[in-house]
């Protein structure tokens, strides 16, 4: 890469992990085809995506951990039911074709954006619902299938993590978005770069460009999430999910 390439790269990352930690999702919606876009093959692409995806939950961890607003039960819920889903997902990627797949998500993901458009008080206060044995199989088997796209496809399923959290277990978006930082950008995506690596192949030489742009956006995302609050992110979101699903289809 010429030093142009590696500015624009960070840059590039940096803009992408910022609205990625402030909607808690989305950052392969520009990242992933940047690296394709300056040459490289779509694997190599997304495990490298994948390992620089790392650290935007590493800077985004730093910012809310001051918060203390996460339950390590909960967490340790959302971590178990999510990251065999990961790891199987990342096995399945690398031998098969996902145009199919990435035209579903997309309309899913458009769909997602759609949703808490027209649900005005979606996110917007806290409560706690389906925190009984019910609650937590059909939850923790949804967090499972998210998953296995988080692991086998490129860009916003986080986002599916956030609503999914609103949605069925009550939580503000804010509250949310920080699981979803944390969580899925610092535990998922290490999971699913580790299998990636293993079985695939890193543009190892793209990497520091990329993890500073993550390491930097992830903590000024989730800065501005926890200072604008559910409103601002409840709308970030939507503008968000809305795009990563056009840009799936797209594709």
């Amino acid at each position: 890469m010429t030093w142009f390439d590696s500015t624009a790269l960070f840059f590039i990352s940096l803009i992408a992990n910022i609205f990625s930690a402030f909607a808690g999702g989305g950052a392969g919606l520009i990242q992933l085809p940047a690296l394709i876009f300056l040459g490289l093959a779509f694997n190599i692409a997304l495990a490298t995506h994948k390992v620089a995806s790392v650290f935007l939950g590493i800077g985004a961890t730093i910012r809310n951990l001051k918060e203390k607003r996460l339950d390590s039960k909960f967490s340790l819920f959302i971590l178990g039911t999510g990251l065999p889903g990961v790891i199987l997902g990342a096995n399945i990627i690398l031998g098969v074709d996902n145009r199919s797949a990435e035209i579903a998500l997309g309309i899913l993901t458009i769909g997602l954006g759609l949703y808490s458009y027209f649900q005005p008080s979606l996110g917007q206060s806290s409560s706690q619902i389906h925190r009984n044995t019910h609650g937590y199989i059909i939850g923790g088997t949804v967090i499972f299938f998210i998953g296995i796209l988080n692991g086998s496809l490129t860009s916003g399923t986080g986002l599916f993590v956030t609503i999914w959290l609103v949605r069925w277990f009550g939580l503000d978006y804010k509250t949310a978005v920080s699981y979803t930082l944390i969580l899925v950008g610092l535990f998922w995506n290490g999971s699913g770069a580790i299998t990636l690596s293993l079985l695939g192949e890193i543009a190892w030489p793209w990497l520091p460009p990329l993890i500073f742009g993550s390491l930097l956006g992830g903590y000024i995302g989730a800065h501005l999430a926890i200072k604008k609050g559910n409103k601002w992110i409840k709308i970030i979101y939507e503008t968000i999910t809305i795009s990563v699903g056009v840009s799936l289809l797209l594709n």
